[in-house]
């Protein structure tokens, strides 16, 4: 079974950095993409950051370009991670990590960023 697990969220100031961890496991195909996405409460869920596993083409959201940076591990590939830097109150959400392959739409349990102004 495919299984991802996010952590690293927290409470930190406006101006703050974060960085945030998915461990994946259990993906054998090749072509999938990885993805960082935030849902605030009221609020439409968001692609923060999204990373293509077969061509490593890298997109993030115009509210994030500059302060985040999304990364794998090269050695093993078993983890993706969000390095938030001069995080903003607009930021707090809850983020989740997803892959995305023909095989299904994995999503792992959500991680609580609050940022305080």
């Amino acid at each position: 079974d495919v299984q991802l697990q996010a952590s690293g969220g927290g409470l930190v100031q406006a101006g703050g950095s974060l960085r945030l961890s998915c461990a994946v496991s259990g993906i054998t195909f090749d072509d999938y993409a990885m993805s960082w996405i935030r849902q605030a409460p009221g609020k439409e869920r968001e692609v923060v950051s999204c990373m293509s596993k077969s061509d490593g083409s890298i997109y993030y959201a115009d509210s994030v370009k500059g302060r985040f940076t999304i990364s794998s591990d090269s050695n093993t590939e078993n983890a993706v991670f969000l390095q938030m830097n001069s995080l903003k109150p607009e930021d707090t959400s809850v983020y989740y990590c997803n892959g995305l392959a023909i095989e299904g739409n994995y999503w792992g349990q959500g991680t609580q960023v609050t940022v305080s102004s």
